[in-house]
């Protein structure tokens, strides 16, 4: 159970990167519609508990090093390429998403100029890259926690201090402005984003944990802590909603209006929660094309964090409203592809079990 719990932690890390930390996420993608937002967050709940849950166990199963081999052997030769290239588009832009993200919070909460959050955090990712997948691992499911506990405690505070009444908030909450048409495909979109932007890194997390019961269990936590922290994180904000939806970051502005000694905690913990999807996703796009651990690594790893860090002055805020719903279409490709594989996978255990008279996990 603690090795379920770990990997569970660190799938919540991969996903809960700048956009979701900071609220930015949930307020474009679930509190921008209003009421049904609650609605499409129950949604996207049960989609991720399914989708980690089912990520993980592929990478445990096929004992993987690299998205590359799962994707091609459960999706063939033609439409795997597809798949690949939506992934490696997806960890790279989304990495430089997270590096805007860092410079966006320590500018929002100290005044930072834009590019010490991004210099700090392009120096971090350095480091930590050199370091193997297990203490990755590691490191992102111990910051996780520190979200949880601030997610509930903010969520709490607004409910007890909520601003008018849940009509007109409705009203101003569907004035937010949001590039998807409906709670229902924004709930999807969501789901199908982020499969693409955890897939990789689950499957490698998967692929170091030889037990498959143990691999499922985590993923299938993962994914419901993450449904839990979305509900909870737009019902904060919808209660918030005229105060904190200009903000960039509407979560760390309602812990502003707390205290801004909690503040200041909560940046750091965004912080912390931007360098954890980021490593993930620079980690796993540089072992796409180079062996973990070589010199050849290292050097792909250095170059590749230089481009992004150039990339990332588009902006946070216009990153996350225009790519991020891009690449939750070019997901859906990835999520028809894992739910089919769920059921070819069965029929291949039960035809198994039948020919040699045993039961795999």
């Amino acid at each position: 159970m603690r090795k379920s719990l770990t990997i569970g932690n660190a799938f919540i890390g991969i996903i809960v990167g700048a956009g979701f930390a900071s609220g930015q996420e949930v307020l474009q993608y679930f509190t921008s519609f209003g009421l049904m937002g609650i609605i499409g967050a129950i949604l996207a709940t049960a989609l991720f508990a399914y989708v980690g849950m089912l990520l993980v166990w592929l990478g445990s199963r096929t004992k993987t090093t690299s998205h590359k081999e799962v994707i091609y052997k459960i999706s063939g030769p033609y439409l795997g390429r597809v798949i690949d290239y939506i992934l490696i588009f997806t960890l790279f832009g989304v990495g430089v998403v997270m590096i805007a993200g860092s410079g966006s919070n320590l500018n929002q909460q100290f005044g930072i100029p834009y590019f010490v959050g991004t210099t700090v955090i392009l120096l971090l990712i350095l480091l930590t890259g050199m370091l193997n997948v297990n203490r990755i691992v590691s490191i992102i499911a111990g910051v996780t926690p520190f979200l949880i506990i601030f997610v509930i405690m903010i969520s709490i505070y607004s409910f007890l201090n909520i601003d008018g009444s849940i009509t007109a908030l409705d009203s101003i909450a569907k004035e937010q402005p949001s590039s998807l048409p409906n709670w229902f495909i924004s709930a999807i979109n969501y789901v199908s984003f982020n499969t693409a932007v955890g897939a990789s890194m689950a499957l490698l997390m998967g692929g170091a944990e030889p037990n498959r019961k143990t691999a499922a269990l985590g993923g299938l936590l993962g994914g419901l802590g993450i449904g839990l922290l979305i509900i909870l994180s737009n019902l904060a904000i919808f209660a918030k909603i005229e105060d904190v939806g200009s903000l960039d970051m509407p979560m760390l502005g309602i812990v502003n209006n707390i205290s801004p000694a909690l503040g200041i905690i909560m940046s750091l913990v965004i912080f912390a929660m931007i360098f954890n999807t980021a490593i993930s996703m620079f980690y796993s796009f540089v072992a796409r094309f180079t062996k973990v651990g070589t010199s050849q690594f290292k050097l792909f790893f250095v170059v590749t964090m230089l481009i992004a860090y150039g990339a990332s002055f588009v902006g946070f805020t216009d990153l996350v409203s225009y790519f991020y719903p891009l690449i939750g279409y070019l997901g859906l490709v990835l999520i028809a592809v894992l739910v089919v594989t769920s059921f070819r996978i069965k029929n291949f255990e039960k035809e198994k079990s039948t020919s040699t008279g045993q039961v795999n996990d």
